[in-house]
């Protein structure tokens, strides 16, 4: 948990930011470029499970794997609200989003509020932000933005390049690194150090991979998870989502690309274009080429019951696995880019995704539920070359954690409202004292197609306590050493009473510490 000690144990990195700001404008430009660049890698439902540097069963990441090979892993990286746009929004804001105000996908941005670019911006950085956006107001604090209106296309797509719409030739990931590599080389005042936010649309859903890599899984077959079949026995909420493969949630042509010309596959979704609808030609030919003969066997199949669900987990694997090879070969070009150019061992680089993601585990696609497999997401760090530290850190972090850091080390005071804390402290190599035991979370996106229940909770380093609310009222107590999948719910069982009682009091003090105690949206 973090309390007054952590808070007042970054003071000496304040002050050094306050010096820093004095003194900046006395710098000549040369000396003002030592500062260290940040460029700040998001992708969008990246999950855990599906990254190498963690977790190897499924694909190979290499060159994402190479920020954690030459800097510093997070083993419990997590979010406080698994969904898009909040996510976004404590990240750039370093505040909770009950604080932020962006507490759903339906919320516009308020981007008068400050930011981590902003105060970038103000200290001398050039800021620029390429990509996903998401937050449905214009982006604020970046002296360049070129990015996706609202979730974006996956073939050929818009950008709003500072207020102006055109489309681009290609694949979404790729185009969106070209433009940022464009700005890095070409558009920027070199005499400056730069901030970019380089966030990517893959692998959101619909998990539309590149041409180039339709085959790169089809001859390999994926484990079950071992919970896959989960039948949410004590588990009211679990058992009333909708973002289950094993349903028409996980829909047979707008997620898994089985569009029969005979019209003999239905959807639900009656008003998708169809997943050609922007690609040209030769995008189509190979697209065809590639699901026409898979579509034909699913038909001959005739598939139902359980085969029908194996056959739809494997189908999703296999395009969301195809997406994340474009994710992982254009982070490499972005790390050659700056390796080539001398400026890799200046910049703090940092991969992440704005949460984690469903793999199969209970059965599910998405995110939303505070269960492990979307509270967690990755975060890879390669830190500037003044910082020594390597390999694992096993402190409990979340994403309010980033602004202040970006901030730390760059030389900029954090803010005193900023809810998040540096995790400049643990690159250092000793561990700090007193850091967070706890972490808070609270998801509110209910009623919502995929029917997550609106929740708050407290994690703590073996147990964790959730209160589902709104139009329901129960709570979750799991003990994540002996029950890591979550799938035996402990609340009001025998022997269980007196850590129940420790968790709602550590409960009360996380929202009271970030002042999330409006007991009318509970």
């Amino acid at each position: 948990m973090r309390n007054k000690v952590n808070k007042w144990s970054i003071l000496p990195f304040v002050f050094c930011g306050l010096f820093a700001l004095q003194t900046s404008c006395k710098t000549t430009n040369e000396s003002s470029t030592q500062r260290p660049n940040v460029l700040f890698i998001m992708t969008d439902d990246h999950s855990l499970q599906t990254l190498s540097a963690y977790d190897n069963r499924f694909t190979e990441t290499p060159n994402i794997d190479r920020i954690a090979r030459d800097g510093v892993i997070f083993r419990n990286s997590f979010v406080g609200n698994s969904i898009c746009g909040p996510s976004r929004a404590t990240m750039l804001t370093g505040k909770h989003t009950h604080i932020n105000g962006q507490i759903n996908n339906d919320v516009v941005f308020d981007g008068s509020q400050q930011t981590f670019p902003k105060l970038l911006q103000q200290a001398g950085y050039q800021t620029a932000l390429v990509g996903k956006w998401h937050l449905k107001s214009d982006p604020t604090g970046f002296d360049y933005w070129n990015v996706l209106p609202g979730q974006g296309h996956y073939y050929n797509p818009d950008f709003i390049e500072m207020g102006e719409q055109k489309q681009y030739e290609g694949y979404v990931t790729t185009v969106t690194t070209d433009l940022a590599l464009n700005w890095l080389e070409n558009s920027r005042d070199q005499k400056k150090p730069f901030c970019m936010l380089l966030h990517h649309k893959a692998p959101h859903r619909v998990w539309e991979p590149d041409t180039m890599y339709l085959d790169d899984f089809e001859d390999q077959t994926f484990p079950l998870p071992d919970n896959f079949f989960d039948t949410y026995e004590g588990r009211k909420a679990a058992a009333e989502q909708k973002l289950s493969i094993r349903s028409g949630d996980m829909d047979l042509i707008y997620d898994l690309k089985m569009e029969d010309p005979k019209g003999e596959i239905e959807t639900r979704m009656k008003w998708y274009p169809g997943h050609t609808s922007r690609m040209n030609e030769a995008q189509k030919v190979a697209w065809e080429k590639h699901y026409t003969p898979i579509m034909a066997d699913f038909k001959r199949q005739n598939l139902s019951g359980d085969e029908l669900y194996k056959w739809k987990y494997q189908r999703y694997m296999k395009d969301y696995l195809s997406c994340i090879k474009s994710v992982d070969e254009n982070v490499g070009r972005v790390l050659d880019y700056l390796e080539e150019t001398g400026q890799l061992e200046n910049t703090l680089v940092v991969y992440t995704s704005d949460q984690g993601f469903y793999m199969g585990e209970h059965g599910w696609f998405d995110k939303r539920f505070m269960y492990e497999e979307s509270f967690r997401t990755p975060l890879l760090m390669h830190l500037p070359k003044s910082y020594s530290k390597r390999g694992d850190i096993t402190e409990f972090v979340q994403n309010i954690d980033y602004a202040p850091t970006f901030l730390d080390v760059a030389g900029v005071a954090v803010p005193e409202d900023i809810q998040g804390v540096s995790l400049k402290s643990l690159f250092s190599s000793e561990k700090p004292e007193n850091w967070r035991k706890g972490l808070y979370y609270h998801y509110y996106e209910f009623p919502n197609e995929h029917m997550v229940k609106r929740h708050y909770g407290i994690r703590t380093d073996r147990y964790k306590l959730i209160h589902f609310y709104h139009d329901i009222d129960v709570w979750e107590l799991y003990d994540l050493e002996n029950d890591p999948h979550e799938m035996n719910n402990l609340y009001g069982k025998e022997g269980y009473k007196d850590i129940t009682e420790q968790l709602k009091k550590e409960l009360k003090e996380l929202q009271t510490l970030y002042q999330d105690t409006d007991k009318s949206t509970f």
